[in-house]
């Protein structure tokens, strides 16, 4: 397993200008196109969202009050608790609505050539097993409590916004502590 820590996520600014990204991973690390990318941005004004024709999306409240997605085609969507996610295309024009403050948010952006790219927020109330693919690797991102990842003989404690990429092998995902919850970001990607 590969931990990367948030306190070493890499600042990167926004397409549009509007502000900044701090990059957990990104495969390959520069250049672009880009196969997959997570990331965390704090928005701190309503506006439009950068320009990302030939990406799949997945936004996920981490914190703040919530916002509104506006989309082009006329569609809305909210993200209002902790958790909420959105899944929509990077060419889709959308303005970003702020509730009430601030938000932060983790960015998942996949080309679109990529197959078999499965994301969600689980909801951890007991132990979660993933499974083992080949080829595959999992992401493991915690959103809101910490949690310890167990994988083959070895296991690490996942800080809120630590990111963790399990390859080829099973793993567990463990609350912290005991009959509480816990929302968990979790993605399979192609191995790299």
């Amino acid at each position: 397993m590969r931990i990367v820590r948030q306190s070493s996520f890499r600042a990167v600014p926004w397409k549009n200008g509007g502000g900044v990204t701090h990059e957990a991973m990104r495969v390959p690390t520069s250049g672009d196109p880009f196969q997959w990318r997570v990331s965390v941005a704090r928005i701190d004004a309503s506006g439009p969202f950068s320009d990302f024709a030939g990406y799949r999306r997945t936004m996920v409240l981490l914190r703040g009050h919530g916002v509104r997605l506006a989309f082009s085609n006329g569609e809305d969507r909210e993200l209002l608790e902790i958790g909420d996610a959105a899944e929509f295309d990077g060419a889709l024009p959308a303005q970003c609505v702020l509730n009430d403050g601030p938000c932060v948010d983790l960015n998942f952006m996949t080309h679109q050539t990529l197959d078999g790219v499965r994301a969600h927020v689980e909801r951890l109330r007991r132990p979660l097993a993933l499974a083992a693919h080949r080829h595959r690797m999992t992401l493991v991102f915690p959103i809101d409590a910490p949690v310890e990842l167990h994988e083959g003989g070895e296991s690490a404690v996942l800080e809120p916004w630590d990111l963790a990429v399990v390859a080829d092998s099973a793993a567990t995902v463990t609350h912290r502590e005991p009959f509480a919850t816990a929302a968990v970001f979790i993605a399979r990607v192609p191995a790299i």
